[in-house]
């Protein structure tokens, strides 16, 4: 999996200096769009460890992406230091049960046996009164370590989760730069060759399959901090394939693709919302689109 250039890293760099510039000139509704967007592309790099780092296309992410946000919910909105690491810490644990199990197949089954444990973790909420039921829960967001008014609080969210974004993503560089990334990226090659070679591969898998979840529960965390509500939809096996269309519309291959890609199909949602009454039309054509003319993604890879 290859990251920006030096001149994609500066270009990417602008970018965040003109997002942590917004609270200056853009309406709250913007801040509000923007940090949407920020959080769908953190939901969407923590897959894209999995899909373009080892090769494993999982369906269940919005699981742990829903486990981290209703942690929160469940531990009564705990200060951030409390709520962040036990988001992260709860899904981390659902990822390292689903993938000890999950990992024992490949290919379709694979894909399917974590589509069902994300399901699992959806219907565990929607049916029953742990988290408010169907209809979710409005909840208090926790406490960031100092008092935001109704005013300030859309700037403060936004560069909250721009901060958390520029780490997370900086963090990924740095791995996929050391020992345990290249192995990740020689499975996605050439799972057998690894072996041979004497890599463990079912566990390095599985620690990806893990650090994936951790970061989705990071990701949920963040929602929660944004919007400051639960509910079912969170762990849906949709989110899950919006998250997949972001990696495909920003390019499988590339690091930062995930970002482009979140960004870009928000820009698609907006406009298809402003257009016409159906917007998952617009979406639609704009998925079949970009299998069929944009293959390596807006970030432009070349094999």
């Amino acid at each position: 999996m290859i990251v920006a250039s030096r001149t994609g890293q500066a270009l990417l760099g602008v970018a965040a200096l003109a997002i942590a510039s917004m609270p200056f000139w853009a309406s709250s509704w913007h801040m509000q769009l923007v940090s949407t967007a920020l959080v769908g592309a953190l939901l969407a790099l923590s897959l894209q460890l999995l899909v373009g780092g080892t090769g494993l296309v999982s369906l269940g992410q919005a699981g742990f992406f829903g486990l981290g946000a209703y942690t929160v919910y469940l531990l009564g909105s705990p200060p951030v230091w409390i709520a962040l690491p036990a988001a992260m810490a709860a899904a981390g644990a659902a990822a390292l049960l689903t993938g000890t199990l999950a990992l024992r197949t490949r290919g379709f089954f694979f894909l399917m046996t974590s589509l069902a444990f994300g399901q699992m973790m959806f219907f565990a909420f929607h049916d029953t009164g742990l988290g408010g039921g169907s209809d979710g829960q409005f909840i208090a967001r926790p406490f960031l370590g100092f008092a935001l008014s109704r005013q300030n609080r859309p700037a403060a969210l936004l560069l909250a989760n721009l901060t958390v974004l520029t780490i997370v993503y900086a963090a990924l560089c740095w791995l996929m730069g050391t020992a345990f990334g290249h192995a990740l990226q020689g499975i996605r090659s050439n799972e057998n060759r690894m072996a041979a070679m004497g890599h463990n591969v079912q566990r390095l898998k599985l620690a990806a399959f893990v650090l994936s979840g951790a970061l989705a529960g990071l990701a949920g965390h963040m929602s929660v901090l944004t919007d400051g509500f639960v509910n079912p939809g969170l762990l849906d096996w949709h989110r899950s394939a919006e998250a997949l269309l972001m990696i495909l519309l920003g390019g499988i291959g590339a690091l930062h693709g995930p970002i482009l890609g979140a960004f870009a199909l928000t820009a698609v949602q907006e406009a298809g919302s402003l257009l016409t009454d159906r917007p998952r039309l617009i979406e639609g054509a704009v998925f079949l689109a970009a299998v069929l003319f944009l293959r390596h993604g807006l970030a432009g890879r070349r094999r």
